[in-house]
């Protein structure tokens, strides 16, 4: 009798979403480590302009709550309100783009144009139009699905979209996030079905605009060059990556301790936002790389699996946000290891989640959030398919018997 109860309360509620658990439990793991990541590499810095040695552990605990306040509302949001609002979203952080240029809002730091003052604090639009532009690109590829998969002119306008975004960001200058921009975009389009013939058709003509804006200036030659022998010229062009790697090398296998680092003691520039990797390197050794790179996996291999199993149950939405996100977020890890590691030259980007920033970890939380969201409706999606398979041919749905009575 309790069984058969059970099993009617189970039919009454219907098919019930959760959120993806290794997905979730990676998140969290990258966010403790970088708070302690940030509290160890930042306390010598802040103690020495004279700020409290807690002072940037204080401010990334703040945007870190107010990032996960973001994902909370992520999370309880229907994708469907992200979808009908993707195109005036994508005109939002166009303006917030154009923004950076204006005298009245905009801030020149270290050369460039990228924050908007909001008198309290700064902001950095290109961290909301990531997420923005992942929005917009699902919301097309799903109405135009036919057109990308085998018209070049329905790869155009994607293309076209974030070509324009990333002539905005040449601009500032920010050639780490044109190139993430370029990449996602690429990624996403070509997942959605676009044959790769006329994806590179496309970007043909884009190849000479990066080369010449990688170029364009001796800092960014120096910049790109540098990092094949950063010895030749270790206290100048080579310095924020010897420093580096010296920190990579003295952590060995297992590492001289945590909080024992030497290189984030005004050494290494940067220690707590773009080269914190090094210090964990130094501090935990190649197996705490190990253990980051493998949260990494995780987080980026559960999202691209959800995507897929979005498009597979026809909620193309939910799975290409799942996509676009997951794809934003590797690239970017990627490209700040390779940073750390020598392996690619500096682009100024943060590692998602460890990372101490104000923008980037606000709107990183908030992009784990929303694929998370992507992932509780995924996951409905797939319990409803199961319990319309389990369900008698002839059977009523609970919804339509409670229609009938009330008629």
């Amino acid at each position: 009798m309790f069984g058969f109860g059970n099993k009617q309360a189970k039919r009454r509620q219907g098919p019930r979403g959760s959120f993806d658990l290794p997905l979730l439990v990676a998140a969290l793991a990258l966010a403790a480590l970088g708070v302690v990541m940030v509290t160890s590499s930042s306390i010598a810095v802040a103690d020495g302009s004279h700020q409290g040695a807690f002072y940037y552990l204080k401010r990334h605990l703040v945007f870190l709550f107010l990032g996960g306040c973001l994902a909370a509302a992520a999370m309880r949001t229907e994708l469907k309100t992200l979808e009908k609002h993707s195109f005036l979203l994508l005109l939002v952080g166009i303006i917030m783009l154009l923004m950076v240029f204006l005298p009245v809002f905009g801030m020149r730091i270290n050369g460039a144009r990228r924050w908007v003052n909001l008198l309290v604090t700064s902001f950095q639009p290109v961290e909301a139009v990531k997420l923005i532009l992942v929005a917009y690109l699902s919301s097309y590829l799903v109405r135009h699905r036919e057109g990308v998969e085998y018209e070049l002119f329905g790869v155009v306008k994607p293309v076209g979209v974030a070509g324009f975004i990333v002539l905005l960001l040449l601009a500032q200058p920010d050639f780490g996030s044109a190139a993430l921009v370029v990449a996602t975009t690429v990624g996403m389009v070509w997942l959605a079905g676009a044959r790769m013939r006329n994806l590179l058709v496309l970007a043909t003509p884009l190849v000479p605009a990066l080369i010449y804006a990688a170029t364009a200036e001796d800092y960014r030659i120096k910049r790109l060059t540098s990092f094949l022998d950063p010895w030749k010229d270790p206290f100048n062009d080579g310095f924020q990556l010897t420093q580096a790697l010296i920190a990579v090398g003295r952590g060995e296998w297992t590492g001289v301790g945590l909080g024992s680092s030497v290189q984030k003691l005004f050494y290494l520039p940067e220690a707590h936002t773009d080269f914190i990797l090094a210090v964990l390197a130094e501090e935990l050794g190649l197996a705490g790389i190990m253990v980051v790179i493998l949260l990494y996996v995780v987080l980026v291999g559960r999202g691209l699996y959800m995507g897929l199993k979005g498009v597979e149950l026809g909620h193309r939405f939910s799975g290409y946000v799942a996509y676009g996100i997951s794809l934003m977020i590797g690239f970017q890890a990627m490209v700040s290891i390779g940073v750390n590691l020598g392996v690619l030259p500096t682009k100024g980007l943060t590692l998602p989640l460890i990372s101490s920033g104000g923008s980037s970890v606000l709107m990183t939380c908030a992009m784990v959030g929303v694929l998370l969201r992507a992932t509780f409706e995924i996951n409905r999606a797939e319990d409803a398919r199961q319990t319309a398979v389990r369900l008698p041919a002839n059977a009523v749905p609970d919804s339509a018997a409670a229609a009938g009575g009330m008629a």
